[in-house]
């Protein structure tokens, strides 16, 4: 039976360069992972990474935690989350938990006994019960920032108040704010940003809230923004601005300019500004900095904070 020994003599490298290559694929160069793995091919060789982790007191699973599916924003950023966890051999799993009130304490201790580390998007739950949460493993927080805890998040309340702004620019000065699910951390500081430009300018803004991130929310927000008499509405999530536009669409209103993301302004033909946001850097960057956390628990934490792009038609 070959051996990892064999595998880097016929690779012609050290037999630590392939061990890593099997283990931390990330750290090694594209054509040392490619002589090797065609050398373990050859030679029938299977590395044991199950068995490798389990010696060394880890499972080789982490988890991304997110409060519901029904948000499609949530698709690329566990699309991104997956693929660098292949890259880096390691399974990922995804769990849905609002982490928002005690009673759910004990499923995330049950989680943490089966992973080496936790990606958590909550946006709701109070900073305590985060904390609480997480302590036992290695945490990463995606859109939201508590001290005591890395995290990775975009910057889109600063790109709601640059596309509010645009708005005003553009002649819009009666503006609706649709705001997201109630104590949402992001929604806080989006309300703040979108509000700051409405002051700024002596526009005319109205906030209607809380919607769930859902189609269905946009719907049942319909009435209340039609009431406002808005000639420009800013949803918290695009999938409540897609509601809102199918609902005054088949009450045979006039539309007025919903913000959204780039394609689908495109799609609708829409001259409303839009923000982009790279849902799967926003994945990738969070596992990577989980997987460093992992490895060495005495890093300093940190908060990366990504950009965002705000097109305008």
């Amino acid at each position: 039976m070959a051996t990892l020994a064999d595998v880097a003599a016929l690779a012609g490298v050290s037999k630590a360069t392939a061990s890593r290559v099997f283990s931390r694929p990330d750290v090694v160069t594209a054509a040392t992972a490619r002589r090797v793995n065609e050398a373990a091919v050859k030679l029938g060789f299977v590395a044991n990474r199950a068995a490798r982790q389990l010696a060394g007191g880890r499972t080789g699973v982490i988890a991304l935690t997110v409060p519901t599916l029904a948000n499609s924003f949530f698709t690329p950023v566990i699309a991104g989350a997956q693929a660098r966890a292949d890259a880096a051999a390691m399974q990922l799993t995804v769990v849905v938990h609002p982490l928002e009130h005690g009673d759910e304490l004990a499923p995330f201790a049950r989680l943490a006994k089966q992973v080496d580390g936790m990606i958590v998007v909550a946006p709701r739950g109070s900073d305590d019960l985060v904390e609480a949460a997480t302590g036992t493993r290695p945490t990463v927080l995606v859109d939201r920032e508590i001290a005591s805890l890395d995290s990775v998040r975009v910057e889109t309340p600063e790109a709601f108040g640059v596309m509010t702004a645009r708005l005003i620019e553009a002649g819009h000065r009666r503006l609706v704010y649709v705001g997201g699910p109630a104590g949402s951390w992001q929604d806080r500081l989006r309300e703040k940003r979108v509000r700051a430009a409405a002051e700024r300018t002596g526009a005319h803004l109205e906030v209607v809230s809380p919607y769930e991130s859902t189609f269905a929310a946009g719907v049942r927000a319909a009435d209340a923004v039609r009431a406002c008499r808005p000639d420009a509405v800013i949803p918290y999530a695009t999938d409540i601005g897609l509601g809102v536009q199918y609902a005054m669409m088949a009450a045979g209103d006039d539309l007025p300019v919903v913000t959204s993301e780039s394609d689908v302004v495109a799609a609708l033909g829409s001259s409303a500004p839009a923000i982009d946001v790279d849902g799967e850097e926003l994945g990738r960057e969070a596992v990577a900095r989980l997987l460093a956390r992992i490895a060495d628990p005495d890093l300093p934490v940190a908060h990366r904070t990504l950009a965002v792009r705000v097109a305008f038609a």
